[in-house]
């Protein structure tokens, strides 16, 4: 995995972390269940995003990379995958 990549799928899984020790503190302080929930929800949507960064990162290095798919249609599966990422989340949020 290139180093920038890396980069963005570590920080964003601190962020995760971040947001799961304060779900913790939150619980702690007997916090109201909307808040919780709303904590619940970001740290769920940053774990499904780092999933995404390291499926693309799997379909364009390990599954997509024998030379045997065009450039073409590499790019429309990433696309596809980004659009499966939008409506997934749309339909969690919705």
């Amino acid at each position: 995995m290139a180093d920038h990549d890396s980069k963005k799928l570590q920080d964003r899984l601190a962020r995760v972390e971040g947001q799961v020790r304060g779900l913790r503190r939150m619980l702690e302080e007997d916090r109201c269940c909307e808040d919780v929930l709303t904590q619940l929800l970001a740290a769920r949507s940053g774990l499904e995003q780092a999933g995404l960064l390291m499926l693309d990162h799997h379909l364009q290095e390990c599954v997509l990379s024998g030379g045997e798919f065009s450039p073409e249609a590499v790019a429309r599966v990433r696309e596809t995958l980004r659009l499966w990422s939008r409506h997934s989340t749309a339909a969690i949020q919705g």
